[in-house]
């Protein structure tokens, strides 16, 4: 899956009205990806730790928690690419998905359920980038 593959099946699955930490996207990319080909649920997961990590950037989080600047970050993501490339031209962007809590934890796991559902197996995987919080070392040097 590429880039542009990756946010467009962010927009197709996310939902027209409102959706506190992105409940409602979370279940329709399961969804989706469990009736998708592995390899999608695998480049799937991959284009979202990338975006993650490009995320892990000093000027972003340097006053959350580890959990709380991951959730935040996976908000952005979740909000589509016109977000997600405005936080990355401005990091002033990122500033309100902190302060009003805009998370959505559950973007994290939408890769393993839908293997779960496709296999009936856990999925012990690992991606080329960690998008945990301040692994992105380039992003938190001085």
């Amino acid at each position: 899956m590429n880039e542009d593959a990756f946010w467009q099946l962010i927009e197709e699955c996310r939902p027209s009205g409102p959706d506190p930490d992105a409940e409602l996207l979370v279940a329709g990319m399961t969804e989706r990806l469990a009736r998708s080909p592995l390899s999608l649920v695998i480049g799937f997961a991959e284009q979202l730790s990338w975006a993650l990590y490009r995320l892990d950037r000093k000027e972003y989080g340097h006053d959350l928690s580890a959990d709380a600047f991951l959730y935040t970050r996976a908000g952005v993501v979740a909000a589509g690419r016109a977000v997600f490339d405005s936080v990355l031209q401005n990091p002033a962007v990122f500033a309100p998905y902190a302060a009003d809590s805009v998370w959505a934890e559950g973007l994290l796991y939408a890769p393993d359920r839908a293997y779960e559902r496709m296999t009936g197996e856990e999925w012990d995987r690992a991606t080329r980038y960690s998008y945990e919080s301040y692994s992105n070392t380039e992003g938190w040097a001085a």
